[in-house]
């Protein structure tokens, strides 16, 4: 069969890759792709934004199954065009999207089917923001409503920061519409975990538990990113855990919205915190978290189109999913300044070298050829992963591939996977 993979980053380059290995796929095509998706795709010229020529392409090339990578799309509408098309897509409609394109949207749905988060108050005038801030004291979180890349959420540790966030989101409109409300909530304290799962409307399966690491810098410090670097499993969430979120978060979301007459199909990801009191959700996304999704695919046992299918076609239940019993770790190379400004085109070096290590892949994020060198193209430039028995070695692999990789200014966190072997040793 014929597959096309909607995106461009290092989450798009684990989606071909592990596409790619299911005996039924014929071609896999990425639109637009990059660099290092050329090398095992046919990259496609069509931004991910551009839905009608996307449906046009799948018409014409016959595609027998569209994944959606990022979140703009899908909130956008390209399921709902492609379902109207009669062209088989795998990721939820815009109304379910509203989960990820909303965050007043996804607290409201918290809130009338109880699932557990943060207490949260949504303001649409910047003064009665200030105003509630000013009464509430910090650590307090800041969150633009709408989509912002990853970037519109601030943990204000003062006033004086959520003050800035206000003016920032609110008042300069840096995010533009996205911030046209923000919801301000309480600061919830613990060890953070992602769990995705895949459902279609009414049977949900948690994938492995991985752990995000987006702080720009070393021990959770600097700016918030799109994720510097993930690992899998994640011992926070152990076993007695995952059934607690499934059972009083996972299907409890995917209940409630079809109570609103809104049927999910894709991937649900849940950000949450383990507290004292248990698990709750930060954020919901839509889809793969990137990176997570270079710590979770890898370590996929099952064929990840049979799954994909079977969710399209709602009979996900017929599905026993198998995983791997190892560890995976995910170090990001990014270009210096990010998430602030940076500079791109430049040489990157290593590659080869890299990629020749067992057990290792290096996922292409940002990434250009020029004259037949691979440059940089992005904030997040490679998404280095490596796999093996247990998380010291999956990590040692990963930083031995990222020290043979240099362009000027590249900067990547240290202590991807820390919290984890911290936990072990105590």
């Amino acid at each position: 069969m014929r597959v096309l993979v909607i995106g461009s980053g290092g989450r798009e380059h684990t989606l071909v890759w592990k596409l790619r290995q299911s005996p039924r796929v014929q071609e896999v095509y990425c639109a637009p792709g990059n660099a290092g998706i050329a090398q095992i795709a046919h990259c496609v010229e069509i931004p991910a934004d551009k839905i009608d020529k996307l449906v046009e392409f799948a018409r014409e090339q016959e595609i027998e199954l569209t994944v959606v990578g990022p979140e703009a799309p899908l909130a956008a509408g390209i399921v709902d065009a492609f379902q109207a098309a009669g062209l088989p897509i795998f990721g939820p409609n815009k109304a379910a999207a509203q989960l990820e394109a909303s965050k007043v949207f996804a607290k409201e749905i918290m809130q009338k089917y109880k699932i557990p988060t943060a207490h949260s108050r949504t303001f649409t005038d910047a003064k009665e923001a200030l105003a509630y801030l000013e009464e509430k004291g910090a650590p307090i979180v800041v969150k633009a409503d709408g989509l912002a890349a990853g970037k519109g959420v601030v943990v204000a540790q003062t006033i004086a920061e959520a003050q800035e966030a206000i003016e920032q989101i609110m008042v300069q409109q840096v995010f533009g519409q996205a911030g046209a409300r923000v919801v301000i909530e309480e600061f919830l304290t613990g060890e953070e975990v992602s769990v995705l799962a895949f459902t279609d409307g009414e049977t949900v399966i948690p994938m492995v538990s991985s752990q995000d690491h987006k702080a720009a810098y070393d021990h959770d410090q600097g700016p918030n990113t799109g994720g510097m670097g993930a690992y899998s499993p994640a011992p926070v969430l152990t076993p007695a855990l995952l059934k607690q979120v499934e059972k009083e978060i996972l299907k409890p979301t995917i209940e409630g919205l079809r109570a609103e007459g809104i049927v999910f199909q894709g991937v649900l990801y849940a950000g949450l915190m383990i507290t004292e009191a248990g698990p709750k959700v930060l954020e919901y996304n839509v889809r793969f978290g990137d990176p997570e999704c270079q710590v979770v695919l890898p370590r996929l046992q099952s064929d990840l189109v049979e799954i994909m299918l079977s969710v399209v076609n709602r009979k996900l239940h017929e599905q026993k999913i198998e995983w791997y019993d190892n560890h995976t770790a995910c170090v990001v190379m990014a270009s210096g300044g990010y998430p602030g400004d940076y500079r791109t085109g430049i040489e990157i070096d290593g590659l080869k070298e890299a990629g020749a290590l067992q057990d290792t892949y290096v996922f292409h994020a940002g990434t250009a050829l020029q004259e037949e060198k691979f440059v940089t193209a992005g904030g997040r430039v490679l998404g280095v992963t490596a796999w093996a028995n247990t998380l010291e070695a999956a990590l040692e692999k990963a930083y031995t591939a990222v020290k043979l990789i240099q362009f000027t200014g590249a900067h990547y966190r240290t202590d991807i996977g820390q919290k984890a072997l911290n936990r072990r040793e105590k």
